[in-house]
């Protein structure tokens, strides 16, 4: 029982508990009685697209078992915000999330709840390795990819407009990300499916390859672009190039130097929104014109001139340019409740874009000022099996 008797709220899968949970748990209790909402394993399949390692009954068996842990319990909702029901009844004085579990809708429920928030940071504790569920649900796990600059282009029915080209990177799977949340989940679904949990040794031009084929059986009416196969097998920063109304490009650029990849996720910061909701289908109102498509390819040949010089104003430029060309061609991206968030942002953020194909998921931003309870990433630059 802790001495200041105030009631503090944690929400979250807590599979596979590691010494990362521990430490987080262990500071959260700091701030009173702890109470922890588990997500169901349904909530978790939905989300995660994976059965848990633990069932819920023995999630809640482990946590009530810890000293730090006043009482688990499942939560009794669904999605992302399954909490909601379960903090209204028992009104905690605190509600505490990490940087990778914050987001404005939890900000705001705590606002009208009239509940403190808290985010802390992932530190381990000392002597221990940063630890995540991710990191060690296999010795080898699958990459995720994230998108820069440019896509939509590495679909036919935009590159017939203007030939161009699509930036996106490689991601080390340091965070577990949420489905339907642009961030290439199902391909990489489709590429464990093929390899297991790892990457063969093979050239990743030809991987790449193979995975847009498997994910693309023949016949397939609604085709996933090539870039989330590309991002997900080949290291770096990749910039390849779409001829007109073509599925896979005819030329690859590769950035693997260490400085200028330390440099991009210095400035990258990541915050989670929501997963798109069922049904949403950006393609239901579309604007796609030579123009629209060649402006969208200008503004990627500057990112990508950014980049490669680290010239973080000619990089952010490009990068915005980039993101409003999307929705100038695909304006069901946005709606008035990312705009708001974004709108938050703008002070810190010099420059911003959606995951994927945009309705939620997460917001990507650039910013040479540390954003505050923003989550970073980790670059990918060599085959994560060596």
């Amino acid at each position: 029982m802790s001495i200041n008797n105030k009631k503090v709220f944690v929400s979250g899968c807590f599979d596979m508990l590691h010494s990362g949970h521990i430490a987080f748990l262990q500071e959260a209790a700091e701030y009173g009685d702890l109470y922890i909402g588990l997500g169901s394993d349904m909530t978790i399949r939905d989300l995660k697209g994976r059965e848990t390692i633990n069932s819920e009954d023995e999630r809640v068996y482990i946590l009530n078992a810890l000293s730090c842990v006043h009482k688990a319990f499942i939560n009794q909702g669904s999605g992302l915000m399954d909490f909601v029901q379960d903090m209204k009844k028992l009104h905690p004085d605190i509600f505490i999330v990490n940087e990778d579990g914050h987001s404005p809708e939890k900000v705001q429920l705590c606002k009208e709840l009239d509940i403190e928030y808290k985010v802390l940071k992932r530190i381990p504790h000392a002597n221990l390795p940063a630890r995540s569920t991710t990191a060690l649900r296999s010795v080898k796990p699958m990459p995720y990819r994230i998108d820069l600059a440019g896509t939509w282009i590495d679909q036919p029915y935009v590159s017939k407009y203007y030939p161009g080209a699509a930036i996106t990177a490689s991601l080390e799977p340091t965070i577990e990300f949420n489905e339907r949340s642009g961030m290439a989940t199902s391909t990489r679904k489709k590429a464990i499916e093929l390899w297991n949990d790892h990457l063969p040794l093979e050239k990743p031009e030809k991987l790449a390859k193979t995975l847009f084929r498997y994910d693309n059986d023949p016949g397939t009416k609604e085709v996933s672009g090539s870039q989330d196969s590309i991002g997900i097998t080949m290291p770096g920063i990749n910039r390849f190039f779409y001829d007109k109304g073509k599925y896979w490009p005819s030329k690859f650029e590769t950035i693997s130097d260490l400085k200028t990849i330390k440099w991009l996720e210095e400035r990258l910061y990541m915050l989670t929104l929501w997963p798109r909701p069922e049904g949403y289908n950006v393609l239901n109102d579309t604007h796609i014109s030579t123009d629209n498509v060649r402006k969208l390819t200008e503004a990627a040949d500057l990112t990508w001139e950014g980049l490669i010089s680290m010239d973080f104003e000619k990089f952010t430029e490009g990068f915005l340019d980039s993101f409003y060309s999307q929705i100038r061609m695909f304006p069901k991206m946005m709606n008035q409740e990312i705009e708001k968030i974004i709108g938050q942002f703008k002070g810190k953020a010099k420059a911003w874009k959606l995951s994927g194909a945009g309705g939620g998921g997460y917001l990507i931003m650039i910013s040479e000022e540390e954003i505050p309870n923003a989550f970073r990433i980790k670059i990918r630059v060599k085959d994560l099996w060596l």
